[in-house]
């Protein structure tokens, strides 16, 4: 199973590279903006194939994801107490993306747009972000969890 987790990390690492997300944030293009669509991309991940895993494929999912992003912090340099901080921090902020994103097909795009301000940090107009989620969540729903396990895919939506 720990291949197939590779394979999922990868293909969501490879959606947050889309360098086309990139364009309306206020900073320019940073680790933890990055991070932050990465998380994105993982809630809506969970929320689509939460029921196609078991409670313990799920809580190894998220461990393996969690022990990922740790090594990605390690490796830009950060000391054991900054990682610890900093992970803590990136855990809080997933936790708050499942729960905003959690109704996010019963929220009107306003809705939507708040959601995203809340949590990005983005310089103007957020409706690129809203749309693009929504494209990806109706991806995800018309898609099977094999599709992400398999080698680093080319996906489109």
């Amino acid at each position: 199973m720990n291949a197939e987790y590779l394979n999922i990390y990868n293909n969501l690492i490879k959606l947050t590279r889309n360098k086309s997300l990139y364009f309306n944030l206020k900073n320019k293009d940073t680790f933890s903006d990055r991070l932050i669509v990465l998380l994105f991309h993982f809630g809506f991940f969970l929320k689509h194939y939460k029921s196609k895993l078991t409670k313990n494929e799920a809580q190894e999912l998220f461990d393996f994801f969690i022990r990922q992003i740790e090594l990605s912090i390690r490796e830009i340099g950060y000391g054991d107490v900054s990682v610890n901080k900093k992970m803590k921090d990136y855990v809080n902020l997933f936790f708050s993306i499942i729960e905003k994103i959690d109704d996010w097909d019963r929220l009107s795009n306003l809705e939507k747009k708040v959601v995203i301000d809340n949590l990005m940090n983005i310089k103007e107009d957020n409706d690129f972000f809203v749309d693009y989620f929504n494209k990806y969540s109706d991806f995800l729903s018309k898609n099977t969890l094999k599709i992400f396990t398999k080698d680093i895919l080319e996906l489109k939506f």
